[in-house]
């Protein structure tokens, strides 16, 4: 059984920074591949980036290349997602997941860029 919980998320104008972080309990950790969504209202919850469980390999969703970057730090048990030129269509709850099978997620961080 692993726990997620988010924290990091917060207003922001267009074009400000925020870093996500995931904190998961358990002793597993190092053996999940994590990755980050999120969902805006009205929409499906969608792919944001994922990261392989010893974080060399990373991959993205087209809309966030370039600007969010996926890391973790196995020892602390933990996962970030580095977030740069937010855009007003970055705005949704984010939530960090395991990718091995999808039977965890955290409860959610809100993100919300103003224009």
């Amino acid at each position: 059984q692993v726990q997620l919980v988010e924290s990091g998320g917060g207003l922001v104008q267009a074009g400000d920074s925020l870093r996500l972080s995931c904190a998961a309990s358990g002793r597993s950790f190092s053996r999940i591949p994590m990755g980050w969504f999120r969902q805006a209202p009205g929409k499906e919850r969608e792919f944001v980036a994922a990261i392989s469980r010893s974080g060399g390999v990373t991959n993205y969703a087209d809309s966030v290349k370039g600007r969010f970057t996926i890391s973790r730090d196995n020892a602390k048990n933990t996962v970030a997602l580095q977030m740069n030129s937010l855009k007003p269509e970055d705005t949704a709850m984010y939530y960090c997941a395991d990718t091995g099978g999808y039977n965890f997620w955290g409860q959610g961080t809100q993100v919300t860029v103003s224009s």
